[in-house]
């Protein structure tokens, strides 16, 4: 190692590189930055970065040369052809060893097809999801890397370092190899699309089903926030709920207009379930609301033309608000075990050998989706590795049955209400498909073999080949 460079690199100057960059050299490791604008370099030099272990560079040529090597150099920049054209420009001034580290929001298909291409040139890929927002990026994200597990070894020491800390350790584990890491921050984002839904429908019930007051909500978030449902997205919620408009003194999420966005890592969530045949149907609901959310101007026209129910709640406030926060969590726990499902089915497609008892635990600290539930989570899957899904296990499943009665109070007295819960709806449909033993299926097959002759197994010879009736002629048509 050659004394006085940088033992870390970041490229992209964002807040979150500013703020990532800063966390490392924070915890004892000089390093460089290169933003493609020579004057982001120049401000955050001079700004945020004065007085720190910071050299600035100018050009691919000059980052390279104020490391040591192997160079340790990450990329925070727009997913897509931003990080192709990051790593033109870098290759021809790295070394066999050195290691580029992709922190963005990366489709996992293309950290692939990035992580072989450099592995033929002798270089290093680590494709990293990091959970945390602008705050985790500073203080301790959650880090989930993907790639070769020497490239891994390479990087560990300040990843662990700089990654959020809980009474397990640091927020970072190994994923598996190549695509492994964004494929669990692009799942990870769908359960947070997931969780932010069910959070908006409970508030939605409790403002539009018994016309509760912002201010009312957020001290019932709060009390939420001390149970089984404390999260991180929880108690923001609470403290959304408690803030002022300063131009109007109105309740400040009052004045927002109820239109969401979204950034692409969910979309692909609802795609790779459907490609790999795995249920999410809490998450594609989540993504179904904000696309229906964006059709602000259609939903007015339409409020003005369609009625709705006119009944009003009537019975015991607080018995429905213990129903809500009820079915919040058996949602919950529903949502996490369609996203864990997926996780798995990519990780056995894809040969990653993803531990999920690891992620539950990376994840209890500097995420968005951490929360209290996930040591129940990762007990569950160190209890038995091999966990079909969370609703059989022995905690998850008591919980959800003596807690159903109340679900489907929350859920029913909503629709009754008219208040609509597309994700929670969707959470109790896929609880009691997952625990029939018959479902309708057998009606849905026999159609197939109508009208395409798809063919059909018997349940009275199971494991004989499939075969084909001829319907129209056994109808006497």
């Amino acid at each position: 190692m050659s004394e006085g460079k940088a033992k870390f690199a970041m490229i992209g100057l964002g807040v979150m590189g500013e703020n990532l960059a800063l966390n490392v050299e924070r915890n004892g490791f000089p390093i460089a930055v290169w933003n493609r604008r020579a004057e982001a370099v120049d401000a955050f030099v001079n700004g945020r970065g004065a007085g720190k272990n910071v050299v600035g560079a100018h050009s691919p040529a000059e980052l390279a040369a104020a490391m040591e090597r192997p160079r340790r150099i990450m990329m925070l920049v727009k997913a897509g052809e931003a990080v192709d054209w990051t790593i033109d420009q870098m290759k021809p001034h790295l070394d066999k060893g050195d290691v580029l580290i992709d922190g963005g929001n990366s489709w996992y298909e293309d950290t692939k097809r990035r992580d072989a291409a450099l592995t033929e040139e002798g270089l290093h890929f680590v494709g990293s999801g990091v959970s945390g927002g602008e705050e985790g990026a500073l203080w301790g994200p959650s880090l989930m890397p993907g790639g070769k597990k020497e490239a891994y070894e390479i990087v560990r020491e300040i990843f662990e370092a700089v990654a959020a800390k809980t009474e397990d350790g640091a927020c970072v584990t190994h994923c598996g190899p190549d695509g492994a890491g964004h494929f669990v921050k692009m799942i990870h984002n769908g359960i947070e699309y997931g969780d932010m839904q069910l959070i908006a429908e409970a508030y939605d019930i409790m403002r539009n089903g018994l016309g509760l007051g912002a201010q009312e909500m957020a001290d019932i978030f709060n009390e939420w926030n001390e149970g089984e449902l404390n999260s991180f997205l929880i108690e923001v919620t609470a403290k959304v709920l408690s803030v002022k408009d300063d131009e109007t003194g109105n309740p400040l999420v009052d004045m927002i207009l109820d239109t969401a966005g979204q950034k692409g890592t969910g979309r692909w969530t609802s795609q790779v379930g459907l490609d790999l045949g795995v249920p999410i149907p809490t998450m594609n609901s989540a993504i179904e609301a904000r696309f229906i959310s964006r059709d602000k101007a259609e939903r007015v026209a339409a409020s003005k033309e369609i009625e709705g129910p006119t009944a009003k709640y009537t019975g015991d406030k607080k018995e429905l608000i213990d129903a809500i926060r009820a079915a919040l969590y058996a949602s919950k726990i529903t949502s996490y075990a369609q996203g864990m499902n997926l996780i798995r089915e990519g990780s056995n497609v894809n040969k990653w050998g993803i531990d999920l008892g690891e992620l539950s635990r990376i994840w209890k600290g500097g995420c968005i989706i951490r929360a209290q539930f996930l040591d129940k989570i990762k007990q569950a899957y160190l209890a038995r590795p091999d966990l079909p899904n969370l609703l059989v296990d022995p905690y998850f499943k008591s919980w959800v049955s003596a807690s159903q009665a109340k679900w489907r109070t929350a859920v029913t007295t909503a629709q009754t209400l008219g208040v609509p819960t597309l994700a929670m709806s969707a959470s109790l449909a896929y609880f009691d498909s997952y625990r029939a033993a018959n479902l309708p299926a057998n009606l849905t097959q026999a159609q197939r073999d109508y009208f395409g002759a798809h063919t059909y197994e018997r349940v009275d010879k199971p494991g004989a080949p499939a075969v084909h009736t001829n319907w129209q002629a056994k109808a006497g048509h």
